[in-house]
């Protein structure tokens, strides 16, 4: 048992698991602020223009609500094609976002790589080698 349990931590403590840990904990609360720039912000004018239009109020009824015989209210069915519009909508604005925070990302990245690295210190066997050399050189220079 205690094996598995050791297992367990390492397993859980490895760095990609952490870090997808916090993706996925970072890109929920991202949804939420995303969801709310959609419905709060970008749909309220959208469904000016188009004269008051709430998207998620669209559908097309196939049959309407009734009351049965025990007195049951039996709900209408219908197809919520606005509830669709409006979850494409908000698909392609959460994509541009993300697109425009990747390219932002990527271009900061570049800019810092572009910084000369100064060159790694040669190995002993690049050392060994260039000695090796110089002594082939001279050797040949002397005949």
């Amino acid at each position: 048992m205690a094996k598995v349990l050791n297992e367990l931590k390492s397993f859980m403590m490895r760095g990609n698991v952490v870090d997808m840990a916090v993706g996925v904990i970072i890109g929920g609360a991202f949804g939420k602020i995303v969801s709310s720039l959609v419905s709060d912000v970008i749909m309220p004018p959208i469904g000016m223009l188009l004269n008051g239009v709430n998207f998620s109020d669209l559908k097309f009824t196939m049959k309407e609500a009734t009351v049965d015989a025990a007195g049951q209210a039996v709900a209408a069915v219908t197809v919520n094609y606005g509830v669709f519009i409006q979850t494409i909508l908000d698909f392609v604005i959460i994509a541009t976002v993300i697109f425009f925070a990747i390219k932002l990302m990527n271009s900061l990245q570049t800019k810092q790589e572009e910084a000369p690295a100064t060159p790694p210190a040669p190995t002993k066997e690049e050392t060994l080698l260039t000695e090796i050399r110089d002594l082939l050189k001279e050797q040949n220079d002397k005949k």
